[in-house]
């Protein structure tokens, strides 16, 4: 935090395997994939916090972490003289020769970091959702209610309650009364509860844990060393910490849907996406091109941050066009693109057509192929006359399928 505030470290989760998202995760961990064209979702949560004044962050790595810590040095760069960094911190084995056993073991054994900077608060925020949140307002809660953590929690249908941890909020509503770790039959929220305009179809919610927590540092850390003494602990954040800070009556709730940043609409307050699965990380890609988008990306006032090298402008030559997409700098295009989104680099040639999907760099269409509802990763030729998203038996054959029909190519996959 700035100078007469509250000291604050930073330490974001980064090291998850990211298993859902394959084939994108296969040569990288999750918090390293691309989003949003010129993005990588750890992005997302660095911007938050650096945006809200915590200005001195570690970001944990462990699983394929090369290509997350190349951005990290490359594009965060705060200033030293100030103080202020942001740095990868790899899995050490200060404790022995192990690696992470989970998300509280990989802050048990990079504990130094905390006794090194000295804050009085610990901000551990989760590396791979995309949202705008401030901070401060969560920390300043944190602060005024006393307790030893306080987790961010947003309301989601209660049929997805598998997906979360879910927090069960006490009468005054700001402290957890109990807290289930992917519960495949929680308790619904009380209903005097009021329900969000978006939910309103649905008012069976539950408030699911959005893997943010704000810590006394004091309470982080005999709450680590507990948990390590426990042989039957899965070692885990969600999983174990809060529950154990739950019974022992210090845990906090904070409602993300309280949560306010400038430049904000109407329509995109309160967006928080998991995109831990293909489906999911599609689907918050189609929430970008819209007209009036779900998440909007220009918000010049609460900026997401990020570096995509030194490109030419985007080109459309020879009738190329594109509608309702994102196209990114170094792109061109010579074909026909809508609602997809392109990284930088990407080559549409003549008579190609791109529909309905994400394109990572320098993906090359080739003339007269046709590329729907494919997530495509770095480097994937797709030859002339090639098709991707047409034949499903074929596709299904060849490529990685969602549930829900998304076609994904990894890094450099060669297309028949």
């Amino acid at each position: 935090m700035r100078r007469g505030g509250p000291s604050v470290l930073g330490i974001v989760l980064a090291g998850g395997e990211g298993k859902r998202l394959l084939p994108l995760t296969a040569d990288r961990a999750k918090p390293a994939v691309t989003f949003g064209g010129t993005y990588r979702l750890v992005d997302f949560v660095l911007s938050n916090l650096v945006n809200g004044d915590i200005l001195r962050i570690c970001v944990l790595t462990q699983y394929k972490s090369h290509s997350l810590d190349r951005h990290v040095t490359t594009t965060w760069r705060m200033s030293s003289l100030l103080g202020n960094y942001v740095t990868p911190v790899p899995a050490q084995q200060r404790l022995g020769p192990r690696w992470f056993l989970g998300s509280a073991d990989a802050i048990l054994q990079s504990l130094n970091l905390v006794h090194d900077e000295q804050p009085e608060y610990v901000a551990v925020f989760g590396a791979d959702h995309v949202y705008r949140m401030d901070p401060r307002q969560m920390l300043a809660q944190h602060i005024e209610s006393g307790a030893g953590v306080t987790v961010a929690g947003i309301r989601v249908p209660r049929t997805e309650s598998a997906s979360f941890g879910v927090i069960t909020p006490a009468s005054d509503g700001q402290r957890v009364d109990s807290f289930l770790e992917k519960p495949a039959d929680p308790p619904p929220l009380p209903k005097a509860r009021e329900v969000p305009p978006g939910l309103a179809d649905d008012p069976a919610c539950v408030f699911a844990s959005m893997g943010n927590y704000v810590f006394t540092t004091k309470a982080l850390i005999e709450a680590l060393h507990r948990d390590a003494e426990d042989e039957n602990s899965a070692h885990d954040m969600g999983g174990s910490i809060l529950p154990q800070l739950t019974d022992r009556g210090e845990a906090g709730l904070y409602d993300f849907s309280e949560n306010h940043v400038p430049g904000e609409t109407t329509r995109d307050q309160g967006y928080w996406r998991d995109v831990g699965t293909l489906d999911a990380y599609y689907d918050a890609h189609m929430d970008l091109i819209a007209e009036r988008p779900a998440f909007n990306l220009y918000n010049r006032q609460w900026p997401i941050y990020t570096s995509s090298g030194q490109l030419s402008p985007a080109r459309f030559n020879a009738g190329g066009i594109a509608s309702e997409s994102i196209i990114s700098a170094g792109c061109l295009i010579r074909g026909q693109v809508t609602r997809s989104v392109l990284s930088p680099g990407v080559v549409v040639d003549p008579g190609a057509v791109v529909q309905g999907s994400v394109l990572h760099d320098n993906v090359h269409v080739g003339r007269g192929a046709v590329v729907r509802g494919a997530v495509l990763d770095k480097n994937v030729q797709v030859p002339p006359g090639a098709t991707i998203g047409v034949n499903p038996e074929r596709d299904a054959e060849l490529y990685s399928v969602s549930k829900g029909g998304v076609i994904a190519l990894g890094k450099g996959q060669r297309v028949p």
